[in-house]
């Protein structure tokens, strides 16, 4: 019997949207940082560095299957820049991961960290396949060949990965169980932290499963504050109903906001009345982690989807799907960025152009490394805090970082994106100009 990830973790869910691809997304990258750089007027020499990444590691190893067979994988992990701490990212498991896009999700990873004040630089990786078509041990097999790979490109005071796409806690206790069968026996109760998203029982945080979604939810409260807007009654639609986009709406509907359209990789479906999200959520767990054939709801197609009207629109699939083809679409008052790179340049040419407010996903998403770095903490610590806590600090860290984009935004009278990327390289340009550049 085949595996999804959504298979080993119930928690977990398919977060992947069909996407076509104007230009690479580490073009798009480049595009926003030049344009922060610009404006900022970005010191020569760091802009040289911060341009480019540190490292690039490829992997190619054999895995015997199930049937004896042995197939060959290609995994990757990119490392951008570590000037404010060990290397820090995802890894994901999916057929489209290529070097140019772990390159741009690892320099997003360095921006996050930076802007939301924590001592990580950026990393990402992954490994190029689709894990539907794998069982669950074929999944633990490849999962520990590729961590075997990767040998000291990862460890807990150097590079530590976490969930991505179409990975789990599951998987990241198999990367921990390998990596600390590599080590000396007086070494392995030091070095759990070598990765984070983990299990509670294997190390994990509490409040880290749903992180991500409860950062957005806490950057979409401060912009209504900020907009006098009253989230009771407000709709909302969700593009990807993985760990991110199901979390946001389970969150949102604490609020009394309204879920009216939601879309994940097996269809959309729409309701004006309202659809529950703890409902969709049990429905998914029922079928396979897909929203297909939802029945308190119509399917519609992605096109319909885009074009519902509502307050707020949460895009929490993969990359590019707000583009010069798409934006004209968009018929809502904010676009909160779950996913990593959802908009492209054009992209958010056009929605300013409509008076579309922009949370940036380098803001709006970064609850997962912030919670990724309390677990990191805790386990350095051998401490365990509760929900309380967790929420607290993540709520306190986030709302400060929201501040520091607003406040830049309006320094510079540039949009939001720019201003969270000009927050990220005013903090490393200070970093680089204390320390100096070796030798």
């Amino acid at each position: 019997m085949k595996a999804s990830p959504a298979d080993i973790d119930r928690t977990a869910a398919v977060e992947e949207i069909p996407t076509r691809k104007s230009e690479s997304v580490y073009d798009n990258v480049t595009r926003q940082f030049d344009k922060a750089a610009d404006m900022v007027k970005l010191d020569e020499n760091i802009r040289k560095i911060l341009a480019m990444t540190t490292n690039e590691i490829i992997v190619h190893f054999p895995v015997r299957m199930d049937d004896g067979r042995i197939e060959m994988f290609t995994g990757y992990r990119v490392q951008h820049n570590n000037a404010l701490g060990p290397f820090k990212g995802g890894l994901r498991f999916h057929p489209a991961v290529e070097i140019d896009e772990v390159r741009a999700l690892a320099t997003w990873m360095t921006w996050k960290s930076a802007i939301v004040n924590i001592p990580f630089g950026g990393a990402k990786g992954g490994i190029q396949l689709d894990p539907s078509k794998y069982t669950l041990k074929e999944l633990e097999h490849i999962t520990r060949r590729f961590t075997f790979a990767l040998g000291d490109n990862i460890g807990p005071e150097y590079d530590i990965p976490a969930p991505d796409v179409n990975t789990t806690a599951q998987i990241m206790a198999w990367i921990l169980d390998t990596y600390l069968s590599t080590m000396s026996p007086h070494e392995r109760q030091r070095c759990t932290h070598v990765v984070t998203g983990k299990p509670i029982e294997s190390g994990g945080s509490l409040g880290r499963d749903k992180a991500t979604g409860q950062g957005v939810v806490f950057t979409i409260e401060e912009w209504a504050k900020d907009r006098g807007f009253d989230l009771r009654g407000a709709t909302y639609t969700v593009q990807g109903f993985g760990n991110v986009g199901s979390w946001t709406a389970r969150l949102m509907k604490e609020h009394g906001s309204k879920l009216i359209a939601v879309e994940d990789v097996s269809g959309a479906v729409a309701n004006p009345d309202g659809i529950d999200p703890d409902e969709l959520v049990d429905y998914a767990s029922k079928n396979k982690w897909l929203i297909s054939g939802y029945p308190k709801a119509e399917p519609i197609d992605r096109k319909t989807l885009l074009q519902t009207e509502a307050d707020i629109f949460v895009p929490a699939a993969l990359e590019n799907q707000i583009t010069a083809d798409t934006a004209p679409w968009l018929k809502v008052k904010v676009v909160a960025e779950g996913a990593n790179g959802p908009t492209d340049p054009d992209g958010d040419r056009i929605l300013r152009e409509k008076g579309i407010d922009m949370i940036p996903d380098i803001l709006c998403n970064a609850g997962g490394v912030i919670v990724s770095y309390f677990e990191w903490l805790q386990n350095k610590r051998s401490e365990f805090w509760e929900l309380e806590e967790v929420d607290c600090k993540l709520h306190k860290k986030i709302v400060a970082a929201y501040g520091r984009v607003r406040d830049t935004a309006k320094k510079y009278k540039t949009d939001w994106r720019t201003a969270a990327y000009i927050v990220a390289l005013d903090h490393l340009e200070r970093v680089y100009k204390e320390r100096g550049i070796f030798p």
